[in-house]
């Protein structure tokens, strides 16, 4: 349901488009980057994305636990090393303004992905605060599940 303008047909090719541009980050496991859709949605406050993010990561077999979780990832164990420096560059990339994505947190990206990963999992945040500002800003909502 879009409760504002239909985006996603007004202007098929550009909505087309940056579909595209999200399938040539495919270095990142799906899991992971259901993770980090979810938690950059989370801090975005897209119920559209929240919604179809937290059912994909569902399906990738994520638990309902480490969902529950994850907004408050830093307080609880269930995260490890790697997903820990994924969702801080997610939050620092989402929050551009506030973080200027400091060295400390790419520095401990380096630790755990390749390069060609850093590069997958930026595109991946940018590409989620865009679909997010476009869903935010049409009022995007999700059709109640059965």
């Amino acid at each position: 349901m879009i409760e504002r303008l239909n985006y996603l047909e007004i202007n098929a090719k550009a909505t087309n488009g940056l579909a595209a541009v999200n399938k040539h980050a495919t270095s990142i496991d799906n899991k992971l980057r259901a993770l980090v859709e979810l938690r950059v949605s989370q801090i975005n406050g897209c119920v559209y994305c929240v919604d179809v993010h937290a059912s994909q990561a569902m399906a990738e077999g994520e638990t309902q636990q480490r969902l529950d979780c994850l907004a408050v990832w830093r307080e609880c164990p269930f995260f490890d090393e790697s997903e820990r420096a994924a969702l801080a560059w997610a939050e620092a990339v989402t929050l551009l303004p506030e973080t200027n994505a400091p060295d400390d947190l790419y520095d401990s990206l380096k630790e755990h992905f390749s390069e060609q990963q850093i590069v997958d999992l930026t595109f991946i945040i940018s590409l989620m605060n865009a679909w997010n500002r476009l869903a935010v800003g049409f009022r995007h909502l999700p059709d109640a599940r059965a």
